[in-house]
This record gives C-alpha cells, structure tokens and sequence, in this order.
C-alpha cells in the first residue's frame, strides 16, 4: 500500500521513462469511442430487451449497419440503459469530470461566439465550460504516464476561452478539436468548411486533407492510427478520447456507403444519417484493426458511447420517431433523448492476458442494470490504477462489477437529469429512482403551475401512461427527493419573466 502511494505521488511530480515502462506493463490503453447525436437505437445492433434480459429486435435496427459494434458487443457487454445528458456539451462535461451537468454547470449546449442563455434560461449557468484549473480524466491519467489524445469533437468551451483547447484541459495532443459542436463540411473537397460549408465552423488542423476527396470521419480515423502509433512506438500507455463529428447535422452522405441505403424506405435525410452511422462503424472496425497490426489489442480497452439521443429526421421529435419504440429523441426529456449505446470491450481476447485477468469483462451479455456518463470517470481511473484527487466532489461510481455481468447492489438506483433551458424539452428535471421517473416540468409562465409527469418504466418503458395523478403521494415523494439532490448538486434554476429563480415546489 506504501509503494502504491508513492508511486502515485511520484507520477503526479515526474514522468521518467521508467515509470512509462511500468505502467504500459501494467495498465490498459484505454479509448472512449464518442460518437455525436447517435442515440440508441441508431444501430444494426439491439439494446433494448424483454422482460428477462433479452434483446429485442425493432424496425430501426433494421435500416441501420454497424457489423463493427456487433462484433465488439459480441466479444464485450452492452448497456440496455445507460444515460447521458440530453444535448451534447453537458455529456462532454460530465465525461471529462465525472460530475452531473447540475454540478459542474454546463447544463445546456455551448454556443462558439456567445453566451446562448434563452429567455427563462439561468443567468449563471456555466456557458464558458472546462477551465485550465478544472479537474478532468486527461490531466489525472497524463499525470499517470499516460500519453493523452484527443481526435475529433471537443465542444468543451467557446472561442477563446480556455477549454476551447483540449490541450488546456489535460490532452497532449490535440487533433481536430476546438469550441464548434458541427462541422462546417464533412468533405474533404470543401476543405472541411474552409473552402465551402459554413466557414464558422470549419474543421480545424487537418490541412493535409483539404481538397482531397476523404470523408471527415476517415481523415480523423487516420490520425487516430498515427497516434496510437506514436505512442506504442514512446513505450507509453494512451488514452484516446475518439471523439467523432459524425452523426451530427449538417446529414451529409457519406458516399463509401450511399448505395447500401439506395432503395431503403426511409426518407433522403435519414439515408444520409445512415452512411453516417456506417462511416463511424468502419472507423470503429479500422481502429481495432490497426491496435491487433501492432499487437496492442489484448491491452487495451474500449469504451463506445453515444452523447444524447438521435437526431435522425424520422417522426414527431417529442413522439415516437427517430427512437422509437422509445418515446422523443435529443433535447427530449423522455428515455429516446437521454438513452444511449454503450459497450465495454477489450479490442481483442486474450485469456492469459493479465490485465484481461484483472478486469474481468462479460462476453456477449447485456446489462439491464442503469448506469450514467458519470459513471465512466471513476470506472477509468480504477483501470488506470489512478484516484481521484481528494477535494474532486465526482458523482458518478465505477461500473467494473457491472461489466463482468453482475448486478452492483452498491451502485445507485437514481438518476438525475437537469435541463433548465429550452429545446425540444423545455425547463425540466427528470428523476429516476429504481423503475420510476418523475418528470418536474418549470414553467415560467405561471410559476406556481408546474406540471408533473410520473412514469413506472419496468411496466411502461416506453413512456405511453402518465401516472402523476393515479399516484399523487409517489410524485410528492419523488419531487422531495429530487429538491434534495438539486440542492446537493447546487444546481442552476430557470428564471420567470421577472427574473426570478424557479425552484422546485411540492405539489
């Protein structure tokens, strides 16, 4: 225990070849393969299950291909129920720090040129995101040996300001990331929004492929390769935070892909979304690949997840659309804005591979126990042999008994999701404790009427019945808990149109 703490102390102060050395013997590579807008049921592959565990196949899963999430689903575990935030920076955030978006601020998406408060949103809700000085996963594991990367989307604060860098938040290096949330161009030919797109949001640091007929998702895949390379060729441990553009508007075609979805009955833009979904497949698939050329693929482990729910152009977006059967899509309060995919694998199996032996990790099975974005900081860090540092409040709780299939009786039963601002979903906070969510709808309109929606998801998961007023005394019950974790999180409120904070009231 003594050695451990020194270790750890000493790596905090020095980085020696030595202390590389131990840890790329010791410790996994380590990727979280992030993809935008892409919500659970964007994929060949079903999530959803029966009510024993079982999945379930449904119309969407049909128009979709993703053989690459397959296989690593085969070879790994699956989330039938993972949460992220319900629009993109939040999640970003709370991946980073591993605390709720009601915790560390950034409760809506960040706008580059300004703050993007809405007319009832909160005056002092953090618009300027990570911070040099904020406690993230990167700086923590590169204090650890790792070499950090970060490739693709960063969307962690405007233009300048500090986090718009990712090399400001603890990244070594940093390709293609700074404040936009969507490329200017997926195209190559377009200079990725330099030459043709919306230039504001041009895709920065891949100069060698502008003008070059390469599909975004394909040039940031081939730096990613380069930098998994450089670092197995440094003898250092990476970690890569593959952060991908793709799935987010504006839907363009990815043409490697077009004629698979030719004669497919869905509309124009949903093709487009769908060589969307099968670039960042390949992508995942090319990755893989190039960890087995080097002989690394036993030794590292990846984490695939989606930042909110889809944004697919299919049906009504507070209904049964681009989800479905799970009821809206991102910006929602219901599960298909906040309900993402997430597998946990290592690239490759190895049966006497000893960290493999240590983090045990279930072959094909699908976990129906919940589980959050917040959740993926701590479980990191335990891979990493690394802690979190004392004075960090996190809110999340490691999963790696959950991923060797087992229920965590530990882990917590409740879910917050906090979203004073408006989009599809307007000023609400969800609250789910075991099988029931409660959706706290603020209206500042008329303060003193908020509304309540009460769902049982073990009988109801697909939010069809509002039972607040079949069971008054469940929602009382639900809306005190919820105020009292609010309140410990010291979460940022909507506002009437006097200015005034809108807390939560009993009903």
């Amino acid at each position: 225990m003594l050695r451990k703490s020194f270790l750890t102390i000493g790596s905090l102060l020095i980085t020696s070849p030595f202390i590389h050395a131990q840890k790329q013997q010791t410790v996994p590579n380590i990727i979280i393969f992030l993809v935008d807008d892409m919500g659970v049921m964007d994929t060949s592959l079903p999530f959803l299950t029966d009510c024993n565990g079982n999945p379930v196949r449904y119309p969407l899963n049909n128009i979709y291909r993703t053989p690459n999430m397959e296989k690593l689903a085969h070879q790994g575990i699956r989330f039938s129920t993972f949460y992220a935030q319900s629009v993109s920076s939040p999640t970003r955030a709370s991946l980073m720090t591993g605390q709720n978006s009601a915790r560390h601020g950034t409760t809506n998406w960040i706008r580059s040129e300004s703050n993007n408060r809405d007319t009832y949103g909160p005056y002092d809700w953090n618009w300027k995101g990570i911070t040099k000085e904020t406690v993230t996963l990167p700086r923590i594991l590169r204090n650890e040996g790792y070499k950090t990367i970060h490739v693709g989307k960063a969307h962690f604060a405007p233009f300048h300001y500090e986090g718009e860098d990712p090399r400001n938040i603890g990244f070594d290096v940093n390709i293609a990331g700074n404040s936009i949330g969507e490329p200017g161009s997926y195209l190559g030919t377009d200079g990725f929004g330099k030459i043709h797109g919306t230039k504001s949001r041009a895709v920065p640091g891949l100069e060698q492929y502008e003008g070059k007929d390469i599909f975004l998702t394909e040039a940031l895949t081939l730096e990613a390769n380069k930098e998994i390379t450089k670092s197995i060729t440094e003898k250092k441990p990476f970690f890569l935070y593959m952060s991908h553009y793709a799935v987010h508007r504006p839907f363009k075609s990815d043409k490697r892909f077009a004629n698979h979805y030719k004669d497919a009955p869905i509309n124009e833009s949903t093709k487009k979304f769908a060589t969307l979904i099968e670039g960042m497949d390949k992508s995942l698939g090319d990755i893989i690949e190039h960890l087995k050329d080097l002989k690394v693929a036993d030794n590292t482990l990846i984490l695939f997840l989606g930042d909110n729910g889809s944004t697919a152009l299919i049906g009504d977006p507070r209904g049964y659309g681009s989800s479905a059967p799970l009821k809206g899509k991102k910006g929602a309060e219901y599960e298909g804005g906040t309900r993402v995919p997430c597998i946990v694998s290592w690239a490759a199996l190895n049966s006497k591979s000893p960290q493999q032996k240590q983090w045990k990790i279930a072959q094909n099975k699908i976990l129906t126990q919940p589980a959050t974005v917040n959740d993926v900081f701590p479980t990191i860090l335990a891979w990493a042999n690394a802690k979190n540092p004392t004075n960090h409040i996190i809110d999340g709780f490691s999963i790696n008994k959950m991923l060797q299939g087992k229920t965590d009786k530990q882990h917590p039963t409740t879910v917050l999701m906090h979203f004073p601002h408006n989009h599809v979903g307007s000023y609400f906070t969800t609250w789910r404790n075991n099988d029931w969510k409660l959706i706290y709808k603020y209206n500042p309109d008329t303060p003193d009427k908020p509304a309540y929606e009460l769902y049982n998801l073990k009988t109801d998961p697909f939010e069809t019945c509002n039972l607040s007023k079949t069971f008054p005394q469940k929602v009382h019950t639900m809306v005190k808990e919820m105020i009292i974790e609010l309140k410990n999180e010291k979460a940022k409120y909507p506002v009437d149109k006097d200015g005034n904070s809108l807390r939560p009231i009993l009903p």
